[in-house]
């Protein structure tokens, strides 16, 4: 019975976060567009996204690669210029993470990303054509979507493979 308790104390919060994350749309401190970075940049998902190809999480951009463009610039963008401040005053913009992964669950960006070379918009739709942040996650990551798509790839649905 030790054990039941246990997994349930585990999922209980995980669940809650999960629909309330689902349940309120998510205002970002920077309304930040992806087609412009991605159409007029002309960057790729992982510029921004380092980590994606090489870490289990996927990094979200911070400063540290803003300030390539956004250092002592101004902009008709008064979100460019929020950038610019937050760039030049040395503050971390803290973005909410919208895509999240329940805490008993084990993800690896770079498996999926890198090795099976499954592209992003399998997971969060079309980024590219995005004009504001995500308010909320592009699909609910539930155990049967992930579940559904590796029977797809016909890849192996070992239980220990997530759940660690």
């Amino acid at each position: 019975m030790k054990t039941n308790l246990k997994i349930v104390r585990y999922l209980i919060p995980s669940v809650f976060l999960l629909a309330f994350i689902h349940c309120q749309d998510i205002t970002q401190p920077i309304q930040f567009n992806h087609q412009h970075h991605i159409e007029e940049v002309g960057y790729t998902c992982t510029d921004c996204h380092e980590n994606v190809k090489s870490s289990s999480r996927a990094s979200i951009p911070n400063i540290s690669i803003c300030e390539e463009c956004h250092t002592d610039m101004e902009s008709d963008s008064d979100e460019a210029n929020k950038v610019g401040e937050y760039v030049n005053s040395g503050t971390v913009i803290k973005w909410i993470q919208v895509h999240r992964v329940p805490d008993h669950a084990y993800f690896s960006h770079r498996r999926h990303a890198a090795i099976a070379e499954i592209e992003c918009t399998v997971c969060h739709g079309q980024v590219e054509a995005m004009t504001k942040p995500f308010q909320r996650p592009f699909t609910e990551l539930t155990m049967s979507w992930c579940v559904d798509c590796h029977k797809d790839s016909q890849i192996q649905i070992d239980c220990y493979s997530c759940h660690r």
